[in-house]
């Protein structure tokens, strides 16, 4: 399991920061993953590498109802978001389109730079830099099965075929 690097954002991240409104005319991944984060910090992508995990506080993803925001992480491959808590639209968006979130009390202990090995099987988050462990939330059955699926269009078609719809 490969270790990611953190970037450390605080409370109430807005879609808005996520991916700016100035480009919510295009829902082409590939363009939108080029603009995350950029109001918050203009150079993040310049340091930001694949796999990397964004960590954050509470209402990460408050803001608009748009799944813009999690498709864009996503396909800027964020490994995943973990965050004390997210906004409800966010949250059943991002598992929709199949993007990771954990649920973590323990955030602020977790500092930027640090790295982290991430098991959602297993329900850890393994802080190399801290040599410490931490457990999210545990994931509901079926939350988990639209992930492993790629989200809900995903786990619909693969339903479909196994004819249990």
């Amino acid at each position: 399991m490969s270790k990611s690097k953190v970037w450390k954002f605080g409370d109430n991240i807005d879609t808005d920061v996520i991916i700016a409104a100035r480009y919510l005319n295009t829902s082409d991944p590939s363009v939108l993953a080029k603009h995350i984060m950029e109001d918050a910090r203009p150079d993040f992508l310049q340091h930001f590498q694949v796999g990397d995990v964004i960590v954050a506080g509470e209402n990460f993803g408050c803001g608009s109802s748009r799944e813009h925001a999690p498709i864009a992480l996503k396909a800027a491959g964020v490994q995943c978001v973990i965050a004390k808590g997210f906004a409800r639209i966010f949250y059943r968006n991002a598992f929709n389109t199949g993007f990771p979130i954990l649920e973590l009390q323990e955030c602020n202990e977790i500092n930027e730079g640090d790295l982290l090995q991430v098991d959602i099987e297993e329900g850890s988050i393994y802080n190399g830099t801290q040599d410490k462990t931490y457990h999210f939330t545990p994931i509901p059955p079926f939350m988990r099965d639209l992930l492993m699926s790629g989200g809900l269009m995903e786990y619909a078609k693969k339903k479909l075929q196994e004819g249990a719809v």
